[in-house]
């Protein structure tokens, strides 16, 4: 079993910041990319950013520049730093990852989503 609990969200005003943390536990044996989704009432779930086992990074066209991601490799965590948020930044996001678990099986797992919300 694998766990990803997700923390950080809320409520800020706009060209304010927020941190959400993300963190994979359980029954693994290394993990590949972890990534933050995010989706908008009536919106399709769309990617925000991703990191990769080697240390890549990368950024939807709407958040670079604003938002950067980062990996704990020994805590199995994924950061998402979020500046000068806008209300069109609203949405649930979701934590992502691909992960090989103990038993060698490659399996896709998300977050249960956290609320951020920027008002204007």
């Amino acid at each position: 079993q694998v766990q990803l609990v997700e923390s950080g969200g809320g409520l800020v005003q706009a060209g304010g910041s927020l941190r959400l943390s993300c963190a994979a536990s359980g029954s693994i044996f290394s993990i590949n990319e972890m990534a933050w989704y995010r989706q908008a009432p009536g919106k399709q779930r769309e990617l925000v950013a991703v990191a990769t086992s080697g240390g890549s990074t990368n950024y939807a066209d709407s958040v670079q520049g604003r938002f950067t991601i980062s990996r704990d490799y020994a805590k199995n965590t994924v950061y998402l730093q979020m500046n000068s948020l806008k209300p069109e930044d609203t949405a649930v996001y979701y934590c992502y990852t691909r992960i090989v678990t103990s038993r060698f099986a490659l399996g896709d797992y998300w977050g249960q989503g956290t609320q951020v919300t920027v008002s204007s």
